[in-house]
């Protein structure tokens, strides 16, 4: 059976110039700062990207520098593919709009979990997006990638992650929060992703596939933290929550 989709969304970004959402969205470097995994960019031919062992290579079907990107909409021989169009146009006062569209099918009768997570997961990168581009446009990030401990009771890890944060619940899109010491705002929440925007990074939380949570940040200045440190911490708040709920 299978399921197609298209989703598209358009903000617009005062103060940001149409070079910096170009350099955001079609350089490598750019892409590290919001996306997942490192990614390179060769002008006007392809996308590739690595995160773990997916290591695909987009081919780019519409190069128009300042203006437009199209990439990927290969299909497998199952007929799945996934393309992505950005869209960018210059507005008066300085300021520019972005609208991105994304497209793609998914095979079989058992795509709905695939696609609530894809759905998710997509929602949470273009909100990094935007808020890399409100808050960090022009600067490159170092992404960190941190695997973290199966998960069986998800309200109970959010729930648990929120009491890391200060609060008394899940956390909530709009929350001001502390992180390890670190101010912050979370920038996006949803059932199965978390985001959070410090003065120096763009933190992440995701529910991972299969029911794994998985941190995948952007630090801008270094906090001495790397991926083990990371997988360490999600190991302590799993235990967190196995302990609020004796």
């Amino acid at each position: 059976m299978g399921h197609a989709f298209t989703s598209a969304d358009e903000e617009e970004l005062p103060g940001v110039t149409p070079e910096q959402v170009w350099e955001a969205i079609a350089t490598g470097p750019g892409i590290d700062s919001w996306f997942m995994g490192a990614n390179a960019v060769e002008p006007g031919v392809a996308v590739e990207q690595a995160f773990g062992a997916y290591r695909p290579r987009h081919p780019i079907t519409a190069w128009e520098p300042g203006e437009r990107l199209a990439y990927g909409g290969e299909e497998e021989p199952d007929g799945r593919f996934v393309a992505y169009e950005f869209l960018v146009e210059a507005r008066e006062r300085g300021s520019t709009v972005l609208r991105v569209v994304t497209s793609g099918f998914l095979p079989g009768d058992d795509w709905a979990d695939e696609f609530e997570a894809m759905t998710a997961g997509g929602q949470m990168f273009r909100r990094t997006l935007v808020t890399y581009l409100r808050h960090f446009a022009g600067r490159t990030a170092r992404p960190l990638t941190a695997p973290g401990p199966r998960v069986t009771d998800w309200p109970a890890l959010w729930a648990a992650l929120g009491r890391r944060l200060g609060l008394d619940r899940a956390a909530r899109t709009g929350d001001e929060v502390v992180l390890d010491g670190m101010p912050g705002v979370v920038y996006f929440a949803n059932g199965q992703t978390l985001g959070i925007r410090t003065d120096g990074a763009l933190y992440r939380f995701f529910r991972g596939m299969p029911d794994t949570v998985t941190a995948m940040h952007h630090v801008f200045t270094d906090d001495h933290r790397d991926e083990r440190t990371w997988s360490t911490w999600l190991g302590d708040l799993l235990v967190a929550t196995t302990r609020s709920e004796n």
